[in-house]
Protein backbone atom coordinates (compact mmCIF):
# COMPACT_ATOMS: atom_id res chain seq x y z
CA UNK A 1 0.00 0.00 0.00
CA UNK A 2 1.64 3.52 -1.13
CA UNK A 3 0.78 6.47 1.09
CA UNK A 4 0.17 9.52 -0.41
CA UNK A 5 0.08 13.02 0.87
CA UNK A 6 -3.75 13.87 2.49
CA UNK A 7 -5.69 15.63 0.44
CA UNK A 8 -9.41 17.31 1.81
CA UNK A 9 -12.21 15.54 -0.88
CA UNK A 10 -14.00 18.33 -2.54
CA UNK A 11 -17.27 18.67 -0.76
CA UNK A 12 -18.62 20.03 -4.06
CA UNK A 13 -17.96 16.74 -5.43
CA UNK A 14 -19.08 14.55 -3.03
CA UNK A 15 -22.40 16.88 -3.10
CA UNK A 16 -22.95 15.95 -6.44
CA UNK A 17 -22.42 12.19 -6.11
CA UNK A 18 -23.95 12.23 -2.62
CA UNK A 19 -27.18 13.73 -4.94
CA UNK A 20 -27.17 10.98 -7.19
CA UNK A 21 -26.65 8.52 -4.78
CA UNK A 22 -29.76 9.69 -2.88
CA UNK A 23 -31.78 9.61 -6.49
CA UNK A 24 -30.94 6.02 -6.78
CA UNK A 25 -32.25 5.30 -3.03
CA UNK A 26 -34.93 6.37 -3.63
CA UNK A 27 -35.82 3.90 -6.27
CA UNK A 28 -34.29 1.43 -4.17
CA UNK A 29 -37.17 -0.53 -1.90
CA UNK A 30 -35.69 -0.73 1.88
CA UNK A 31 -32.42 1.64 1.59
CA UNK A 32 -31.86 4.76 3.59
CA UNK A 33 -31.90 8.40 1.61
CA UNK A 34 -29.10 9.34 4.00
CA UNK A 35 -25.85 9.51 3.24
CA UNK A 36 -22.39 10.50 5.35
CA UNK A 37 -19.28 9.18 6.33
CA UNK A 38 -16.14 10.01 9.16
CA UNK A 39 -13.82 12.69 8.51
CA UNK A 40 -11.90 12.94 11.52
CA UNK A 41 -10.48 10.81 12.83
CA UNK A 42 -10.04 9.77 8.78
CA UNK A 43 -12.24 6.77 8.54
CA UNK A 44 -10.89 4.13 5.66
CA UNK A 45 -13.41 5.44 3.51
CA UNK A 46 -12.45 8.93 3.24
CA UNK A 47 -9.02 7.35 3.13
CA UNK A 48 -9.60 5.79 0.09
CA UNK A 49 -11.39 9.10 -1.41
CA UNK A 50 -8.39 10.90 -0.69
CA UNK A 51 -6.53 8.86 -2.32
CA UNK A 52 -4.29 8.05 0.75
CA UNK A 53 -3.94 4.17 0.07
CA UNK A 54 -4.46 2.41 -3.40
CA UNK A 55 -6.92 -0.68 -4.42
CA UNK A 56 -9.78 0.35 -2.55
CA UNK A 57 -12.00 -0.29 -5.77
CA UNK A 58 -15.53 1.66 -5.92
CA UNK A 59 -15.58 3.34 -2.27
CA UNK A 60 -13.02 5.80 -3.07
CA UNK A 61 -15.73 7.22 -5.43
CA UNK A 62 -18.56 6.99 -2.83
CA UNK A 63 -17.21 6.97 1.01
CA UNK A 64 -21.04 8.45 1.84
CA UNK A 65 -22.48 4.81 0.65
CA UNK A 66 -20.94 2.62 3.50
CA UNK A 67 -24.75 1.48 4.51
CA UNK A 68 -26.10 -1.71 5.52
CA UNK A 69 -28.70 -3.27 8.47
CA UNK A 70 -28.70 -1.79 11.58
CA UNK A 71 -28.98 -3.19 15.16
CA UNK A 72 -25.18 -3.22 15.39
CA UNK A 73 -24.00 -5.23 17.46
CA UNK A 74 -26.89 -7.46 18.04
CA UNK A 75 -27.26 -8.06 14.13
CA UNK A 76 -26.04 -5.63 11.67
CA UNK A 77 -23.40 -6.78 9.16
CA UNK A 78 -22.03 -10.03 8.71
CA UNK A 79 -19.08 -10.95 10.94
CA UNK A 80 -15.70 -10.13 9.02
CA UNK A 81 -18.14 -7.09 7.29
CA UNK A 82 -18.37 -4.71 9.51
CA UNK A 83 -15.81 -1.60 8.06
CA UNK A 84 -18.21 -2.58 4.58
CA UNK A 85 -21.70 -2.52 6.15
CA UNK A 86 -22.02 -5.81 4.76
CA UNK A 87 -22.01 -4.12 1.50
CA UNK A 88 -19.85 -6.54 -1.49
CA UNK A 89 -19.35 -3.81 -3.31
CA UNK A 90 -16.97 -2.41 -0.52
CA UNK A 91 -15.12 -4.67 0.59
CA UNK A 92 -11.57 -3.75 -0.07
CA UNK A 93 -12.88 -1.48 3.87
CA UNK A 94 -12.64 -4.97 5.83
CA UNK A 95 -9.22 -6.27 4.14
CA UNK A 96 -6.74 -5.40 7.20
CA UNK A 97 -3.94 -4.59 4.86
CA UNK A 98 -1.62 -6.68 7.22
CA UNK A 99 -2.03 -3.74 9.64
CA UNK A 100 -0.69 -1.45 7.55
CA UNK A 101 -4.19 1.60 7.11
CA UNK A 102 -3.07 4.89 7.98
CA UNK A 103 -3.72 5.39 11.62
CA UNK A 104 -3.86 8.92 13.38
CA UNK A 105 -2.32 10.11 16.34
CA UNK A 106 -5.19 10.83 19.09
CA UNK A 107 -5.46 10.73 23.18
CA UNK A 108 -8.27 9.00 24.95
CA UNK A 109 -10.04 11.51 24.62
CA UNK A 110 -11.34 11.69 21.20
CA UNK A 111 -13.35 14.08 18.38
CA UNK A 112 -14.96 12.29 16.18
CA UNK A 113 -16.72 14.44 12.74
CA UNK A 114 -19.27 13.23 10.40
CA UNK A 115 -20.32 14.64 7.23
CA UNK A 116 -23.37 14.17 5.99
CA UNK A 117 -23.86 14.72 2.39
CA UNK A 118 -27.69 13.83 2.65
CA UNK A 119 -29.16 14.00 5.50
CA UNK A 120 -31.47 11.93 7.45
CA UNK A 121 -33.65 11.39 10.45
CA UNK A 122 -31.54 9.81 13.14
CA UNK A 123 -32.19 7.24 15.80
CA UNK A 124 -28.83 7.29 17.68
CA UNK A 125 -24.82 7.38 16.83
CA UNK A 126 -22.82 4.58 18.74
CA UNK A 127 -19.29 4.16 19.24
CA UNK A 128 -17.08 1.36 19.37
CA UNK A 129 -13.48 -0.08 19.48
CA UNK A 130 -11.43 -3.25 19.79
CA UNK A 131 -9.95 -4.42 22.55
CA UNK A 132 -6.38 -4.30 23.56
CA UNK A 133 -4.27 -6.67 22.58
CA UNK A 134 -6.33 -7.37 19.21
CA UNK A 135 -4.16 -8.34 16.43
CA UNK A 136 -5.38 -6.06 13.57
CA UNK A 137 -3.73 -7.23 10.59
CA UNK A 138 -4.58 -10.70 10.29
CA UNK A 139 -8.37 -10.87 10.10
CA UNK A 140 -11.08 -8.97 9.34
CA UNK A 141 -12.12 -7.63 11.73
CA UNK A 142 -15.29 -9.68 14.03
CA UNK A 143 -17.54 -8.52 16.88
CA UNK A 144 -15.43 -10.32 19.26
CA UNK A 145 -12.81 -8.12 17.92
CA UNK A 146 -14.51 -4.71 19.68
CA UNK A 147 -15.56 -3.72 23.11
CA UNK A 148 -19.45 -4.54 22.65
CA UNK A 149 -20.39 -1.77 25.13
CA UNK A 150 -19.89 1.78 23.40
CA UNK A 151 -17.78 4.09 24.85
CA UNK A 152 -20.01 6.86 23.94
CA UNK A 153 -23.81 6.99 22.62
CA UNK A 154 -25.46 10.17 21.03
CA UNK A 155 -29.15 10.21 21.10
CA UNK A 156 -30.45 11.53 17.09
CA UNK A 157 -34.01 12.24 18.77
CA UNK A 158 -35.60 11.01 15.52
CA UNK A 159 -34.35 14.53 14.00
CA UNK A 160 -32.70 15.84 10.56
CA UNK A 161 -28.84 16.11 11.64
CA UNK A 162 -27.26 19.00 10.39
CA UNK A 163 -24.36 18.48 7.57
CA UNK A 164 -21.71 18.68 9.60
CA UNK A 165 -21.84 16.20 13.36
CA UNK A 166 -19.06 16.59 16.31
CA UNK A 167 -18.83 13.99 18.74
CA UNK A 168 -16.30 14.21 21.59
CA UNK A 169 -15.67 10.76 23.77
CA UNK A 170 -13.66 9.40 26.40
CA UNK A 171 -11.84 6.13 25.30
CA UNK A 172 -12.38 3.47 27.77
CA UNK A 173 -9.02 3.13 29.87
CA UNK A 174 -6.47 0.80 29.18
CA UNK A 175 -6.65 1.80 25.57
CA UNK A 176 -3.83 2.24 23.77
CA UNK A 177 -1.45 2.03 20.92
CA UNK A 178 -3.32 0.74 17.11
CA UNK A 179 -6.72 0.38 17.55
CA UNK A 180 -10.12 0.72 15.70
CA UNK A 181 -13.17 2.80 16.33
CA UNK A 182 -16.36 1.41 14.87
CA UNK A 183 -18.73 4.39 13.95
CA UNK A 184 -23.05 3.63 13.81
CA UNK A 185 -25.10 6.19 12.59
CA UNK A 186 -28.22 4.53 12.90
CA UNK A 187 -31.02 6.08 11.24
CA UNK A 188 -34.51 6.44 12.63
CA UNK A 189 -37.22 5.27 10.24
CA UNK A 190 -35.67 2.85 8.05
CA UNK A 191 -33.52 -0.65 9.03
CA UNK A 192 -30.24 0.55 8.24
CA UNK A 193 -27.34 2.14 9.25
CA UNK A 194 -24.08 3.70 8.30
CA UNK A 195 -20.44 2.39 9.24
CA UNK A 196 -17.21 4.01 9.21
CA UNK A 197 -14.06 1.93 10.29
CA UNK A 198 -11.06 5.05 12.00
CA UNK A 199 -7.72 3.13 12.34
CA UNK A 200 -6.51 5.20 15.12
CA UNK A 201 -3.15 5.21 17.33
CA UNK A 202 -4.12 6.23 20.89
CA UNK A 203 -1.06 7.77 22.73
Amino acid sequence: MAAKPRNKIGKTALAISGTAALTLSVLTAGVASAHGYVDQPPSRQILCANGEVDNCGAIQWEPQSVEGPGGFPESGPAEGELCSGGNARFSELDDPRGGDWPTENIGRSVTIEWTNTARHATANWRYYVTKPGVDLGGHALKRSDFQLDPFLTVDGHGEQPPATVTHQGQLPAGTHGKQVILGVWEVADTANAFYSCMDVNVN
